[in-house]
């Protein structure tokens, strides 16, 4: 059984052609105005290491065959799941707390022209019990949320799919 076509394809999904070999990955930045000071670093190597290890392409400064480049745009916790408190005086409080992530990302492939885009937003987010304090979890829920946006920035931009 052999593997035919018109591009390159790896079995992580990316289909690109032949004649693209390497991407720019400019820093994303976090113009969410909140969240850990180093969010928008930790992003941004995550994003890189995660092209770099599911294609083949070669990651350079500037000038890629591919450009991405982005910016974290909202970081927040919002309550979900209201509980009612049973007392009048006593305020109804939320069952869980979801934290909201969402990167804003423009890509280019300088090759081909009919997947580029501009300013897409990618959200994502995860809950957590009420009980449990923010600062507690907040480093696993910002693993569990940056990870789904890659896939899906990842996604957008080499996989066709």
């Amino acid at each position: 059984m052999s593997l035919s076509g018109c591009g390159v394809y790896s079995f992580t999904g990316a289909s690109l052609g032949p004649e693209v070999k390497t991407i720019s990955i400019d820093n994303f930045y976090n113009d969410a105005g909140n969240g850990p000071p180093n969010m928008s670093q930790v992003f941004t190597e995550e994003i890189r290491d995660y092209y770099q290890a599911n294609t083949n392409l070669a990651l350079v400064q500037e000038n890629g065959d591919l450009l991405l480049e982005g910016a974290i745009t909202r970081y927040e916790f919002v309550p979900v799941a209201p509980r009612a408190s049973g007392s009048n005086d006593v305020a109804d409080v939320a069952g869980l707390v979801r934290l909201n992530i969402t990167v804003s990302a423009s890509y280019v492939n300088t090759y081909n022209d009919e997947f580029n885009f501009e300013n897409k937003s990618f959200t994502f987010f995860a809950d957590f019990s009420s009980d449990r304090d923010p600062s507690s979890v907040e480093d696993d829920l910002i693993s569990e949320i940056t990870e789904q946006i890659i896939f899906d920035i990842f996604t957008a931009t080499v996989a066709n799919w």
